[in-house]
């Protein structure tokens, strides 16, 4: 076993570029991803206010929607067709729209037409503003209603809004760097390792190593011995990621750490001992890193991260239990976020031991026959 880990080792120390994809790959995701996030939601997003009513309702409206965080009044006009053509434009995300006579119509028990528009194009972003621009029109016609128009035709008449409490858990403040990362992370990593052991079972076929590859050690030796080489060093990649989102950066782990690294690490290696049989079953590289492309690439929408699948098609949902990352996004969001009971992540851990012997044994088959005609 050492053997053949010191082999796989040397046949990374004579490939820079294998080796770089190991190394180099992983350290630019991180950076990258890393940047990107650490704002943690995007803020200050630039809207329109249509205001044709020019009235103390439409003056509050405005106020409260200046003091949104999340929103940046880019413009202020009357005109309707401005504000479309801005949107059209992307220069502004969304616009409020308070037509003549809304303040009217509003204190006399009425529908004051107030409409709010946003380009839902950029999923995120349009749910972001049209909850922000909603809560803020919301809360400034209480506020007019309440502190202006009661109290100055019923000054004596104290009325109070009834106050809803709204608790989000686990994320309470929608922080997309908590919510994103720990996903895409391994999501990128599991396609690195994928596409770094294809190459290096494919290398063996190629040049005709295999026999050479199997001369010192056993077949499941040799299988293992090269997926733990690729899956430790992403693993102690991820290590240095996990450290940088929960020491420096503060995201503390709600759950069981160790069961949420022994996952990861699973993680890892499933798809690393799946790609090898694919690997060997195809005997084609490109063929193979097509596959990946479907099978590897496909794993963050078919998980549930950012789709739901509660109802989704028959297939979908089928696919979705084909692919090792289903059952660790689970057990990482019980074990990272929610803080979920042991006992509650142990079926996707175990599937995750499951995919891994799945591949083992493919794997094991295919090399086996394919030395046995090495041999003849």
């Amino acid at each position: 076993m050492f053997k053949a880990i010191w082999r796989e080792l040397f046949y990374l120390k004579t490939h820079p570029w294998d080796l770089s994809m190991l190394t180099i790959a992983p350290l630019l995701i991180i950076i990258i991803l890393s940047s990107m996030l650490m704002e943690g939601k995007p803020e200050h997003l630039p809207i329109a206010i249509i205001d044709q009513d020019h009235s103390q309702l439409s003056r509050k409206i405005t106020d409260y929607l200046a003091l949104n965080h999340s929103l940046h009044i880019q413009l202020e006009t009357n005109d309707q067709n401005e504000a479309e053509d801005a949107l059209n434009k992307t220069q502004v995300w969304g616009y409020v729209l308070i037509p003549d006579g809304a303040e009217k119509r509003l204190v006399q028990g009425q529908d004051p037409q107030i409409s709010i528009t946003y380009n839902q194009s950029f999923f995120s972003i349009g749910n972001t503003i049209s909850s922000a621009m909603l809560q803020s029109t919301a809360e400034a016609s209480l506020d007019f209603l309440k502190n202006n128009h009661l109290r100055n035709n019923i000054p004596y008449l104290d009325i109070s809004a009834p106050h809803i409490k709204i608790s989000p858990l686990f994320n309470p403040t929608l922080n997309y760097e908590l919510f994103l990362e720990p996903f895409l992370i391994p999501a990128l990593l599991h396609l690195i390792i994928c596409c770094s052991i294809a190459f290096s079972v494919g290398q063996e076929m190629k040049f005709k190593t295999i026999k050479q590859w199997l001369d010192q050690t056993s077949l499941s030796q040799a299988i293992f011995a090269k997926s733990l080489v690729h899956t430790t060093i992403l693993f102690a990649w991820s290590l240095v990621w996990l450290f940088w989102l929960t020491v420096i950066r503060g995201w503390f782990i709600a759950g069981n750490v160790l069961l949420l690294l022994c996952a990861l690490f699973l993680l890892y290696l499933s798809y690393a001992l799946v790609i090898t049989a694919v690997t060997l079953i195809l005997k084609d590289l490109t063929r193979t890193f097509g596959l990946i492309a479907i099978y590897g690439g496909s794993s963050l929408s078919f998980a549930g991260v950012t789709l739901p699948l509660n109802n989704a098609p028959l297939f979908t949902q089928f696919w979705s239990n084909l692919i090792p990352y289903t059952p660790y996004v689970k057990l990482q969001t019980e074990q990272w976020v929610v803080g979920s009971p042991i006992q509650v992540s142990i079926p996707p851990f175990l599937l995750l031991i499951l995919f891994c012997l799945i591949g083992y044994i493919l794997s094991l088959f295919c090399l086996k026959k394919i030395s046995k005609q090495a041999e003849i």
